[in-house]
């Protein structure tokens, strides 16, 4: 009767450590995406993969965390998820209710190039944009002004100014217009994470 019960003993912890790895390198994983490191979370999963029994549930969501994973760090909106039909059954109704928008930041670098702060208007920052318009304008007059008088020096002077400031208003410009680009695609891609049914949250 003892040797019975030690053998079943020892059957559920063999098959409780068995079930455990897989759910342990899944989560690990996503520590690791947490902290910004996507790269090494994939490979995290990818590893636990190749360690995991077929029939393991863990397998399938290994699988789909890695491929979700893997376009976060590409910004990517192609996602194949047909390695986890069933994560991919689930997250099917949130693309077609919310699918991913499309926003570059070309537009607002090139009003920027055209018109020192159309850029930032164009987002909507209207206080930046009055900065933007503040700092170049003047310069551009001030250019335009030593020239028609032909103060060689001083022209050029105040040209290098504007052209400083100009492509600081640019810089400024498509820098947040990539980043409102990435808040726009993160807000996105956790909605279609919490979609598909994956335990935890990788951010």
């Amino acid at each position: 009767m003892a040797l019975l019960r030690a053998i079943v003993w020892a059957v559920l912890f063999v098959a409780g450590t068995a079930h455990a790895a897989p759910a342990d390198s899944y989560h690990a994983a996503l520590r690791l995406a947490a902290q910004g490191q996507d790269a090494q979370a994939v490979q995290r999963l990818r590893e636990g993969l190749n360690g995991a029994d077929a029939n393991d549930p863990w397998r399938l969501r290994m699988a789909a965390a890695a491929s979700l994973i893997e376009a976060r760090g590409q910004t990517s909106t192609a996602i194949d998820l047909s390695k986890a039909p069933m994560q991919q059954a689930m997250s099917e109704a949130y693309l077609k209710t919310s699918p991913p928008a499309e926003a570059a930041s070309w537009p607002a670098g090139l009003l920027s190039l055209l018109l020192p702060g159309s850029g930032h208007a164009w987002m909507g920052r209207w206080r930046d944009a009055g900065v933007a318009a503040t700092m170049v304008w003047p310069m551009i007059g001030l250019t335009l002004w030593a020239a028609r008088r032909r103060m060689g020096p001083v022209t050029v002077f105040f040209a290098m100014i504007t052209i400083w400031l100009w492509s600081g208003v640019i810089f400024s410009a498509l820098s947040i217009a990539e980043r409102e680009a990435a808040e726009i695609y993160m807000q996105w891609w956790q909605g279609l994470w919490g979609a598909t049914g994956l335990p935890g949250r990788p951010w």
